[in-house]
């Protein structure tokens, strides 16, 4: 694991523009740089790749009047995983914020996060991409925000917030905080924890020893990031559905993902993707001139031995054997949407009550 991730650090973005924070891009970029994993024989391996990105290649100016030298422009940066835009006088200027949403309006598609730090939710609004989301900033801006943006949903109260696939926080104080849970979400908190201790003050107890300081998580529940997830896989048992896949979509690394998926649902991703597989295919066998294969390819199944072995595993019958003993204790009728809905004139077994997941098409 360790050897692979060496091999791909993740690819996060700074924007850089006239009039940026530099408090806010220099803070998360340190953090996010000091994430390390041990590659052994005393080797650190880094988490991610730190990049610059300018409007164009001159060096642009802080509030403060530092400069910065861009390590690319909007049109020349590579793909990135994740996309930072930190606050700044010059984000409030009209031109600077539209430049910035058009160009993640082109970018959101092949990016797997986008985060603003405080004032940086000016260059992510006016794309729209935050309509109906919850989102926070510095407290200062809050109003003339909710003012600018009414489809945004405000509070300034929240220090982190996480919706889909877009992060923004409270203002410079945050983005330390902010990093620190990328970090975590990303690679774990022993990982999260081992940074924090560079870079954030550690509290004392009562004998005036230190306490371990205990990186901030993002506001938002398990159950919020699925809530768009399960219909999408539905509408794709066909596809790719790997851990990797769907933590992809979730926004979260595969081993967060893993756990939050097995608290909410109580199964593993593969688990509960195999018995939406089957349930649907349940539903395909009843259509006339249907052969296993092309049932098996249509909800995702390599093939159809593969199919046929899950099938018999869930159900305790083969395929085919299992719909003509159905059919003999079943009424199938359509409804009126167009589900398949089956009224029970006999005993169902155990496996398949475990398998009553309604479809959806």
């Amino acid at each position: 694991m360790a050897a692979r991730r060496s091999m791909n650090p993740k690819r996060i973005g700074f924007l850089g523009f006239e009039g940026v924070a530099a408090s806010e891009l220099t803070r998360a970029a340190d953090v996010l740089a000091a994430a390390t994993l041990d590659g052994g024989y005393g080797n650190r391996i880094s988490c991610y790749q730190i990049s610059t990105i300018g409007f164009t290649s001159e060096c642009f100016r802080a509030e403060s009047g530092i400069a910065f030298w861009p390590d690319s422009t909007l049109e020349t940066a590579s793909e990135l995983d994740t996309i930072v835009i930190p606050g700044g006088d010059g984000l409030r200027r009209s031109l600077a914020s539209e430049t910035i949403a058009e160009w993640l309006m082109a970018r959101v598609n092949e990016t797997r996060r986008v985060v603003a730090i405080g004032g940086g939710i000016y260059g992510v609004a006016p794309s729209g991409l935050l309509d109906g989301r919850e989102v926070t900033t510095h407290w200062r801006y809050a109003s003339d925000v909710a003012r600018c943006f009414p489809n945004l949903r405000v509070d300034p109260r929240r220090h982190l917030v996480k919706d889909g696939a877009f992060y923004t926080s409270s203002g410079p104080g945050a983005a330390i905080d902010l990093s620190l849970a990328l970090i975590e979400e990303d690679y774990g908190r022993h990982v999260s924890s081992g940074v924090a201790q560079d870079f954030v003050s550690a509290p004392t107890n009562g004998n005036g020893q230190h306490k371990l300081p205990r990186p901030l998580v993002f506001d938002s529940q398990p159950a919020d990031r699925f809530a768009e997830l399960i219909p999408w896989i539905m509408r794709n048992l066909h596809e790719d559905l790997s851990i990797n896949t769907l933590a992809r979509r979730a926004c979260m690394s595969p081993s967060h993902f893993n756990r939050a998926f097995k608290s909410v649902f109580g199964s593993a991703p593969g688990e509960f993707v195999e018995t939406l597989r089957i349930n649907e295919a349940k539903r395909r066998l009843s259509v006339p001139k249907r052969t296993l294969e092309t049932i098996a390819a249509s909800v995702g199944f390599a093939d159809a031995q593969t199919f046929r072995r899950a099938f018999e595993r869930r159900l305790g019958a083969k395929p085919r054997s299992y719909l003509k003993n159905f059919n003999g204790s079943s009424i199938a009728a359509a409804s009126a949407n167009g589900e398949a809905v089956l009224s029970q004139t006999g005993r169902m077994s155990g496996a398949q009550k475990g398998l009553a997941i309604p479809t959806q098409h």
